[in-house]
């Protein structure tokens, strides 16, 4: 068999959940089964990369099918002391589709839909012995000449518009293809579906409104079973000592539930917990490449949203759900709409922010890029200004700082004190390879601007704190007289850094730096 009560979603929670660290979405199956044969049965769960999409859907798979005996598997699971626990395991056909897996030397939509067809049309007719007619044309047909029900799972919906080979008459056929096969259909008992991209946004007309969907901006249903929360990283804290809750927060943390809660991102905390480090587990392939081309040729106004997200400043935006409607992108909200779809923004309460630490390194990888042009000029030119700081030259700081004003980009303009936070953060974007960096974090009696804190031995601490239309000495004090130095006071060497923009000065040199040893 190839879709009808196949092993293959048993066999692959097996291994799932056989692997530690393993947390329990079991009770997603409790959400789903009073839908079973009602007008409700037909639900769509979006999510980026990454948050359990597929678990879930080998899950669902491996619990519904008739095909397998998943009784031993799911008894120690959460959902197993529910009443209806026993009514649904194992009683139905289950039909299981991957969209994202395509025949081998498949080079159009029509090979690839065709191969679908005469797989589940096989599968049919050989199970339930149903007799061909010339008439049978469409696999409703084959469905309904079973005289059987039937559960759906579709996992990666959206994965074939990603290909080269799909045109708009392609994607339009697909949805009625998906439209066919599922839409008001007797034998369908429970269609779930899950993918990357809101299918409201492809689709233009009815062809699935039958289906509710649930996104990350709009669910509050089924948004416990999609990453992981405080609380069950707690846990799994208790089970791994390393890393700490606090560095996964860090490094994973970022997204948010409907109530504003955190949520991580669940395959990079389990790669983490499982090598005992927190590294960078996002890959620059498909998607992040894509979007990384729209934001360099693209609009201005999104490079200076990148800027703004990558020196800690949330992006004020007005997202009506995803309103990204193709690859297409042509527009500041479609490309900020798409980046929130792959979960390379989070969002809430109107504001994106980059999530964690995490994306923090894909961005500044991002500005980094030659196609950014005079940013990229200004990002590889970092690394002077760092090396004059730790030389405790804060003529040369301030110099290399007034060459990016001077340079007269639009969106580094100074305006306030925030804009003046950009161009630091691009100034000193090469430090990142050695520190730490946190903007506004709590340290002695107030909150510092810029703590630098090292990565390794042989670099200072540094503090940094700005200043707009005061003074530098202003910031030097500030930062003594506040105690910033509290958070890094454990350090061999540590600098004070205080850096002021004055709008008005008789000697053109609106920058000024000072920089002392801390004592």
């Amino acid at each position: 068999m190839y879709y009808l009560d196949t092993n293959y979603p048993f066999e692959q929670f097996k291994m799932d959940i056989a692997v530690e660290p393993y947390v329990d979405k079991s009770m997603l199956i409790h959400k789903l089964n009073p839908l079973i044969k009602t007008r409700n049965r037909y639900v769509c769960i979006t999510r980026p990369r990454r948050f359990g999409k597929t678990m879930n859907a080998n899950m669902l798979g491996a619990y519904y099918t008739q095909g397998y005996d998943a009784y031993e598997y799911f008894k120690d699971l959460k959902i197993a002391q529910v009443e209806s626990f026993k009514e649904h395991i194992n009683k139905y056909h289950v039909i299981y589709i991957d969209f994202s897996n395509v025949p081998q030397n498949c080079n159009s939509y029509e090979q690839y839909i065709d191969s679908i067809y005469k797989k589940m049309r096989k599968d049919l007719i050989d199970y339930f012995h149903i007799e061909v007619h010339e008439t049978d044309d469409s696999l409703s047909d084959f469905f309904l000449a079973s005289q059987e029900k039937f559960i759906f799972i579709i996992d990666e919906w959206d994965s074939i518009f990603y290909k080269d080979f799909m045109q708009e008459k392609d994607k339009k056929a697909y949805l009625e293809f998906l439209k066919g096969l599922l839409k008001d259909q007797s034998y369908v008992e429970l269609a779930y579906m899950t993918g990357v991209l809101p299918i409201a946004k492809y689709s233009s007309g009815s062809e699935l409104n039958m289906f509710k969907e649930y996104n990350f901006m709009n669910d509050r249903t089924y948004e416990d079973y999609f990453g992981f929360n405080e609380e069950e990283i707690i846990e799994l804290t208790k089970k791994y000592t390393k890393p700490s809750f606090e560095t996964l927060k860090k490094w994973y943390d970022g997204y948010y539930k409907s109530d504003g809660s955190s949520l991580f991102n669940p395959r990079s905390v389990s790669f983490a917990l499982m090598d005992g480090i927190c590294l960078n587990y996002w890959t620059e392939t498909g998607p992040m490449n894509e979007i990384a081309e729209y934001i360099e040729h693209n609009t201005n106004a999104v490079r200076e949203d990148i800027v703004k997200m990558v020196a800690g400043i949330p992006v004020e935006v007005e997202l009506e759900g995803y309103s990204v409607s193709s690859l297409q992108l042509d527009s500041r909200d479609e490309i900020l709409s798409a980046m929130v779809v792959f979960g390379f923004l989070s969002y809430h309460d109107g504001f994106l922010r980059i999530p964690n630490y995490e994306l923090m390194e894909k961005f500044q990888n991002l500005l980094k890029r030659k196609s950014m042009g005079t940013v990229a000029e200004i990002v590889n030119n970092s690394k002077n200004v760092l090396d004059a700081t730790i030389a405790l030259d804060a003529q040369k700081v301030a110099q290399y700082i007034e060459e990016v004003d001077n340079r007269e980009i639009p969106f580094l303009q100074y305006n306030d004190e925030n804009s003046l936070s950009c161009v630091i953060t691009l100034c000193y974007l090469h430090a990142r390879n050695y520190y730490d960096i946190t903007r506004e974090d709590k340290s002695g009696k107030g909150y510092v601007d810029y703590l630098f804190i090292p990565k390794k031995k042989g670099y200072p601490a540094i503090v940094l704190e700005l200043k707009f239309d005061k003074s530098a000495q202003e910031a030097i004090n500030q930062i003594k007289k506040k105690n910033y130095v509290d958070r890094v006071k454990d350090y061999e060497e540590i600098l004070y850094v205080g850096i002021n923009y004055s709008t008005n000065t008789k000697d053109n040199k609106h920058h000024h730096c000072i920089i002392e040893k801390y004592k």
